[in-house]
């Protein structure tokens, strides 16, 4: 079924893996940690004790990387029977000061999409994570001119963002939101009567896979951002 945009006026983007790349950092950082611990435990088992402390840990870190730090600590600390080296533990914080600061990687065509639809559309970043971590990442990638809001959610799930359109007197008939989670950024939305538009990115985390039947949701998938300039 084709989606009617025509009452579009307000577009929301998520920020990580939509506007910049962002899982790989995390995919990568869980490399490494089960390097560290490789003589504790099976790669396998390590991912899956990390995973799980995450999972634990969600309702009093939130998300971010500072939580995922946390976590890896923790996980250190359990697996190895709390026998872990200073030094190791140094590690992997060390991970996480190089997540923090890594250079913004914006993904293929963010910016002329924005430069695009800014002209039309009012454009607002919705995201989830840590605070500080995002408004870091919204001022180095250069994108912040773009936007006419920027809000950093403790989640995304249908209060949330039907909370924040009433707060912004966006009616959700008008709203559309982007993004590449199902699960954060297009079936909560949809839920709440407004419309949605997923771009997958190619590594996704395990918290945020979500599977649903053909056709029970009408929204529109795109390979890439570029592509929703065909529409809008």
């Amino acid at each position: 079924m084709e989606v009617d945009y025509s009452k579009i006026k307000v577009i929301g983007f998520d920020a990580d893996d939509t506007l910049w790349v962002n899982e790989t950092y995390f995919r990568n950082a869980e490399e490494e940690f089960a390097s560290l611990l490789d003589g504790f435990e099976t790669k396998n088992k390590i991912d899956q004790e990390l995973f799980k402390m995450e999972m634990k840990n969600l309702e009093t870190y939130g998300y971010g990387i500072k939580g995922f730090v946390l976590s890896m600590v923790e996980s250190a600390l359990d697996l190895s029977n709390n026998t872990i080296s200073q030094a190791t533990i140094s590690k992997i914080l060390t991970l996480g000061k190089e997540m923090i600061t890594h250079p913004v990687e914006l993904l293929d065509g963010v910016e002329q999409v924005l430069e695009s639809l800014g002209e039309k559309y009012r454009l607002i970043v919705l995201t989830k994570g840590d605070l500080l971590d995002q408004e870091r990442k919204i001022e180095r990638s250069g994108l912040s001119k773009y936007f006419h809001h920027v809000e950093v959610l403790s989640d995304k799930k249908e209060a949330n963002y039907q909370n924040l359109l009433d707060h912004l007197k966006i009616d959700v008939n008008e709203f559309l939101m982007i993004g590449n989670s199902l699960k954060s950024d297009v079936l909560p939305l949809l839920n709440i009567g407004a419309k949605a538009v997923h771009i997958p990115f190619h590594t996704t985390w395990q918290h945020e896979e979500v599977s649903v039947k053909e056709d029970e949701f009408n929204y529109l998938k795109l390979n890439k951002v570029v592509d929703i300039l065909k529409y809008l």
